[in-house]
């Protein structure tokens, strides 16, 4: 398993979302106000076909689709499919035949296996794109963020700290595609590098984006 099939997984949540906020403007609010216009430096390929055929989940949900939203390649994103619907981490839609995150799986492997398989640590201070407890999905959410800012390097980024190396390499482009895949991966970090109370209140706003019952 790869950090990146984590990745894929959290943006087919994001999509699933995606398509029941048609319309709706609510998963922008997980985008720092200043970010709103933002645009990847370099867009993946495929990006002005996306532009033209996102609103068709089909094409959203195909290799090339995935690839130019997570800067993924489209060799990797169909191994990666593959590993995560033979371990039960991905499943196919059996009405529209698009795979699914299996979310109560990926939820149980993020909060007790995630930090284990995949660590990360904090390292030289530089400007970035705030991830984890500085991240706008928890920054109002608690009394203090620790005692230094993560940060996914970036070079166009908004908050100075403390780097932190992103789940898989592209992640920061990723993000300012899907405001909901930000947030989703920040409370990833915030699971992965935080203690105890930040951990736990990741854990249970994870728990609400993936749409889990209490």
């Amino acid at each position: 398993m790869k950090s990146q099939d984590i990745g894929l997984l959290l943006k087919l949540v994001s999509l699933q979302k995606r398509e029941a906020q048609r319309g709706s403007d609510r998963a922008r609010k997980a985008w720092p106000d200043d970010w709103q216009g933002w645009e990847p430096e370099d867009p993946p390929a495929g990006g002005d076909v996306l532009a033209q055929l996102g609103a068709l989940p089909a094409f959203e949900y195909s290799a090339r689709g995935l690839a130019a939203e997570t800067g993924i390649s489209k060799s990797q994103i169909s191994l990666s499919l593959n590993r995560c619907i033979e371990i039960g981490l991905a499943i196919k839609d059996r009405k529209l035949g698009v795979p699914r995150a299996n979310t109560k799986a990926l939820y149980e492997f993020i909060l007790y296996g995630l930090r284990y398989v995949f660590p990360a640590r904090p390292g030289r201070i530089t400007r970035g794109i705030a991830t984890a407890f500085a991240a706008p999905v928890l920054q109002e959410k608690l009394m203090s963020a620790g005692e230094f800012q993560p940060v996914w390097a970036d070079a166009r980024g908004n908050t100075k700290g403390m780097e932190v190396a992103p789940l898989f390499k592209s992640a920061p482009q990723a993000v300012k595609r899907d405001p909901e895949m930000y947030a989703l991966l920040a409370l990833v970090d915030a699971i992965r590098i935080g203690q105890p109370r930040e951990r736990n209140l990741a854990a249970k706003l994870l728990k609400q984006h993936l749409e889990l019952p209490e």
